[in-house]
């Protein structure tokens, strides 16, 4: 049991790019089927860590692997995107997004290797909800993307309302502005850090 919960951030780890192949090819099948690896990628999240909790399995290198698996998979969802339609995912926003998270997630590392926590703000998980929720409606809507013939009026309406991109600028500004108060909470944690080093 104890090793569980890290087998199954691992699997999360080798179905993101998995997800991410699949999801580019314009063909339903592929499309689809990439769709239920990345839901029963996400739900793996959520059962590592009822287990890590319920049966006190959590490790050192579980605390590492399990954020880094959900970044992963994060990062895979946000990057296929833009090949959707650049003008409603621009590039740009997506890898503000991205290069946020990656900073962050190599704080939380350097805190780690210092034996020291960073403090986790509620902004935080507020964030991960909106951009998972985000992603979810996001991708479901590039399937149906692929069914032009039966929905093409109903997607051509949502297309020219810009409601994803008002959607992902959004997210990006909860994304940088999270990022910002995780310095800003924790900069005495890091100075001291930097100054033992």
């Amino acid at each position: 049991m104890q090793k569980i919960p890290n087998i199954l951030s691992g699997f999360r780890l080798l179905l993101a790019p998995i997800f991410l192949y699949l999801f580019i090819q314009d063909q339903i099948f592929w499309r689809a089927i990439s769709l239920v690896i990345f839901f029963i990628a996400a739900a793996t999240d959520f059962i590592d860590g009822y287990i890590a909790r319920r049966f006190n399995a959590e490790s050192d290198f579980g605390v590492f692997l399990d954020p880094l698996a959900d970044k992963f998979l994060t990062f895979a969802g946000f990057i296929c995107l833009p090949f959707l339609d650049p003008s409603q995912f621009p590039l740009w926003a997506i890898l503000l997004i991205v290069v946020r998270d990656v900073a962050i997630t190599a704080l939380r590392i350097f805190a780690n290797r210092k034996g020291v926590i960073m403090q986790t703000r509620y902004m935080a998980k507020v964030k991960t909800a909106i951009q998972m929720m985000y992603l979810y409606i996001a991708l479901i809507f590039g399937l149906l993307m692929l069914f032009r013939g039966r929905f093409g009026e109903m997607i051509q309406i949502i297309l020219d309302s810009n409601v994803f991109y008002t959607g992902l600028m959004l997210v990006m500004i909860i994304t940088l502005y999270s990022g910002i108060e995780y310095i800003v909470v924790n900069r005495a944690l890091f100075s001291s850090q930097f100054k033992k080093s």
